[in-house]
């Protein structure tokens, strides 16, 4: 029988991606940092490409700009949401007021262990799941949010 209190595999253990918490930095409550999904939080170079004369094999691979995906969103239908009155405020009056966000990934404690601080967040898309008689589903809603950058911040 294996003693279950000897580490494993050099005694780390990745973080689990269902413990997390988003924040609109002046905006929301508690619940508008509950969400059931986060995606685009990756980053990425445009790569230019030069050709060189009397060299055919190959294109010289450059690395160009630094790109940001859009931030996406989910969580179930909120009736009351400063964060969707900001989101509806752009979208229907063309008022934009770019916000902060925070994402962390928290651990067993609550605590956060690594925060993606995003930048000049804004809303470019908000929308909510079909309706359906015949399915027992929640409704969702769904933003998605340009954004400049973001940096990591591990604690």
């Amino acid at each position: 029988m294996a003693d279950t209190n000897t580490p494993k595999a050099g005694g780390y253990y990745p973080p689990v991606g269902f413990h997390f918490q988003v924040v609109f930095l002046g905006l929301g409550n508690d619940n508008d940092q509950r969400f059931q999904s986060v995606g685009g939080l990756n980053v990425e170079f445009d790569v230019e490409t030069v050709k060189e004369g009397g060299e055919n094999r190959f294109e010289h691979k450059l690395p160009g700009r630094a790109k940001y995906p859009d931030l996406s969103l989910k969580r179930g239908l909120l009736k009351d949401s400063s964060v969707i009155n900001w989101c509806l405020n752009a979208l229907k009056n063309r008022t934009i007021s770019p916000v902060d966000i925070n994402v962390s990934l928290l651990n067993e404690k609550h605590t956060p262990l690594m925060t993606w601080k995003v930048y000049k967040a804004w809303p470019r898309k908000w929308s909510v799941s079909d309706f359906n008689a015949g399915e027992n589903s929640v409704v969702v809603e769904s933003l998605d949010i340009c954004y400049s950058y973001f940096d990591i911040e591990k604690s």
